[in-house]
This record gives structure tokens, C-alpha cells and sequence, in this order.
């Protein structure tokens, strides 16, 4: 198996973030100035990785975030599907209280096991996860040096427990917040994951789509 790294990247903010919209179908909004500025950082951040490819979601948020870390790294940004956002049907673009009860009551059933557990008219725990691991699996094939998937925080949290074998706690995942993970056997082992900021803006206790 390489050992090659794979980040796992949320994309930046957004203004249905800062409205707490549930916003899960590309192309979805772009990002909003704070998220572009984000952005940047991130490339600052990696520049010096040894990155050697580069994949976003079909997303305009996942793609701009993407963007400028991939000219950093005089990369291309790779279109890459099966890592968009959890599906969430019926709730998709509204932010009111009601809708965004009835995604963390179905979310938080992720986090008790219950990967079954489906969005209104929307997408499973397991249903995201049979699309976004052979993504992982198609990128991380023979890689020689480290992969970066802008993805979106939900897709990450899953995606991620499920390359851990769900032995590890997972957290929210801020706006262009990084985790890393390295295979490592069976299992997959965690090497970084950024912590998040004690009161997000744009997140319920256990994360929005978005």
C-alpha cells in the first residue's frame, strides 16, 4: 500500500455557512470574501508539502478553496466525483430552526452508529460512504506523494471515521480545516486533525452541510 498522505480538506466559508442554509447539491454557492481570503492562507499553509495532486468536489466552494493551493503548487485542480456533501433531500437550501433540528437529529444517529439513518428524501451515513471511499481508493492508488481532496465537513467526518475503522473520535471540521491520515494497514492511521473553534457561527453541535 503507498504511503503517501491524503488531506482532507473542507472548503472555505460561505454565505449560506454564515446563514446556517443547508446547502448539499453542486454547484451550491461560492465562497464569500472571508472564504477566498481562507483560501489563501491554506496554500500559504501547504506550499511546501509534497503534494502531487490535487481533487475538489464538483462544489464552486470545494473548487475555489482548491484553487489557489494548486497554483501554489503548480497544479491543476482535479474534478473528482463521489466526495460531495451529504445529501439532505428535502431540507436542501432552507435555514430554518425546524430543518436544521431535523438534520442533527439524523446526524447525530451517524455518530451512534446507526449509518442507516437517512436524511428526509436524502442520503445515508452508508450511502456516502460506498460513494467517497472508492474515490479515496481510485486517487490513492500507486500515489508517490500526498494527495489533497477539498471535500465538504460532513462527507470528511464520514469519509474519515470510516478510513479509521471507527476507532477514532472524530470532531467538526472548520472552514478549509485539514486532516490528514496515512494507510497504515487495515486501518488507516490519523495524523492531524485541526481542531475546531469553540463556538463555529455557522454549525449546529454537530455540523452543517455546507
Amino acid at each position: 500500500m503507498t504511503s503517501s498522505r491524503l488531506y482532507l480538506i473542507r472548503h472555505g466559508r460561505t454565505d449560506a455557512n454564515v446563514r446556517g442554509a443547508l446547502d448539499s447539491v453542486p454547484p451550491g454557492e461560492p465562497l464569500d470574501e472571508t472564504g477566498h481570503a481562507q483560501a489563501h492562507a491554506l496554500a500559504a499553509r501547504l506550499r511546501g508539502a509534497p503534494i502531487r495532486a490535487v481533487y475538489a468536489s464538483h462544489a464552486i466552494r470545494a473548487q475555489q478553496t482548491a484553487a489557489p493551493l494548486a497554483a501554489a503548487l503548480d497544479l491543476g485542480v482535479l474534478l473528482l466525483d463521489g466526495i460531495h456533501e451529504v445529501f439532505v433531500g428535502d431540507l436542501e437550501g432552507r435555514e430554518d430552526r425546524p430543518a436544521r433540528e431535523a438534520f442533527e437529529v439524523v446526524y447525530q444517529r451517524f455518530w451512534t452508529g446507526d449509518l442507516g439513518a437517512r436524511m428526509p428524501g436524502g442520503e445515508s451515513a452508508a450511502e456516502l460512504r460506498a460513494r467517497f471511499l472508492p474515490a479515496v481508493d481510485k486517487v490513492m492508488d500507486g500515489a508517490e506523494g500526498d494527495v489533497v481532496l477539498v471535500s465538504h465537513g460532513a462527507a470528511i467526518r464520514l469519509a474519515a471515521a470510516a478510513l479509521l475503522g471507527d476507532t477514532a473520535l472524530t470532531s467538526y471540521v472548520p472552514n478549509t480545516g485539514v486532516v490528514v491520515l496515512r494507510p497504515g494497514g487495515p486501518r488507516w492511521e490519523l495524523e492531524h486533525w485541526d481542531p475546531a473553534p469553540r463556538r463555529p457561527r455557522d454549525v449546529t453541535a454537530g455540523g452543517t452541510p455546507a
